[in-house]
């Protein structure tokens, strides 16, 4: 019998002997009974109900204790859920203890006297029910999964210096202007004007696809998913990579991209500086650009070099272009400088890069997921990461390629 029918069945009494005593006084015809019946039964209430009251306090007692058992377990086994990466199968420590006998016990007030708050003892068998391996701790003594650590990245910018727009159909036609002949003057009254002349050329590009695929365990994917966008973002890094490599260095054979290295004019320094350094190659490769017309808005060195002139030191010891301890932009004489391997150690491009080049994108770099050949048999699915571009340099004279002369 728990607390709340001892409770039920108390009510239950003094309603019954109110009830009577009422019904004895009035068949009596005096109410003086009924008076004292219900002192003396308010004072035996008054007295079961202290005494309830202190089985109450024991009992919330007993429940904190319970409560804070079960809270520390939950805690342990959420850690190790962690720690394991995943979540085990079958009954937590917490479960087995809310069902087990004991928890039942404990609840009936009838067992208060053998209970002990805050203590219980459940058993629980390590079975496959509990450790996902029969026999053994299993799961449960799983290392702790860091995060996947990758591979470094080289940063991709070149891009970033072009213009770009995107394109519906698989090739571009573009007007070239060849040459120009402005003979523009001072026209005397009924003398013949002069005459100008353009020379125009229709050019096509084609867009070529940049393409690679790998294959990956459904099972992998599922079970850690963190994996299925390291896949993703490394495979979108590989059509970048390449992309890059072609934008600047493709030769135009094949599938190849013609690129802006075999277009761009070579080096001659318009100027003669004594001692040049390699800061002020750069610096007349910028002038030559402006020579042609063109306002360079950019530079393009291998991180060799662009460290190489960051170290460079005045004669008193100082560097040049900046305290170490300050942040110091890769900027030269307010062009950006753009770092990347893609161009080679001793190598430098400088241009008015968005007159310069186009990128058009027919494809922009996307992700395709699918069954190839035996992979639903096999668990298997096929992972495709490809762009379709097409790259036009229009015009040649507004980049300058040259190498600073450090490398024989």
């Amino acid at each position: 019998m728990n607390m709340h029918t001892k409770r039920t069945l108390t009510e239950s009494a003094a309603l019954h002997l109110f009830d009577s005593a009422k019904m004895r006084t009035k068949s009596e015809g005096s109410d003086a009974p009924l008076e004292l019946l219900a002192k003396q039964f308010g004072e035996h209430t008054a007295e079961v109900m202290k005494k309830l009251g202190i089985q109450d306090e024991k009992l919330k007692k007993l429940h904190e204790g319970m409560n804070e058992s079960i809270a520390t377990l939950e805690q342990k086994a959420a850690r190790a859920n962690y720690a394991g990466g995943g979540n085990h199968s079958g009954k937590s420590v917490g479960a087995s203890f809310v069902e087990s006998d004991g928890f039942a016990n404990f609840l009936d007030v009838k067992d208060q006297k053998n209970a002990r708050p805050g203590e219980m003892r459940v058993k629980a068998s390590i079975t496959t029910a509990t450790t996902n391996a029969a026999g053994s701790a299993g799961a449960m003594a799983s290392p702790y999964r860091d995060s996947v650590n990758q591979l470094p990245r080289t940063r991709l910018t070149v891009r970033d210096l072009l213009t770009s727009i995107k394109i519906e159909v698989g090739s571009v036609e573009y007007p070239n202007m060849l040459n120009r002949n402005l003979n523009a003057g001072m026209v005397a009254e009924t003398a013949t004007k002069p005459e100008s002349d353009l020379q125009f050329e229709l050019k096509t590009t084609a867009a070529k696809v940049i393409a690679h695929w790998m294959k990956a365990s459904r099972q992998v994917l599922d079970d850690v998913p963190q994996l299925s966008s390291i896949i993703d973002s490394e495979l979108l890094y590989g059509l970048a990579l390449k992309e890059e490599t072609q934008l600047l260095s493709g030769d135009g054979t094949g599938q190849n991209l013609l690129g802006m290295i075999p277009q761009a004019t070579a080096y001659a320094a318009p100027i003669v500086v004594a001692g040049a350094t390699a800061i002020d190659n750069v610096a007349l490769a910028a002038l030559q650009t402006s020579l042609a017309l063109y306002e360079p808005d950019g530079v393009i060195v291998n991180p060799a070099d662009w460290w190489a002139m960051r170290l460079t030191k005045d004669s008193q010891g100082r560097y040049i272009m900046g305290d170490p301890q300050s942040v110091v932009q890769p900027v030269l004489f307010g062009l950006p400088v753009v770092s990347t391997p893609a161009i080679s150690v001793d190598k430098f491009l400088v241009g008015a890069f968005r007159q310069a080049a186009t990128i058009y994108d027919r494809w922009e770099a996307r992700i395709e997921v699918g069954y190839v050949d035996k992979d639903f048999i096999n668990n298997m699915v096929t992972v495709l990461a490809e762009e379709r571009l097409a790259f036009a340099v229009k015009n040649p004279k507004a980049l300058t390629y040259g190498d600073f002369g450090n490398v024989t």
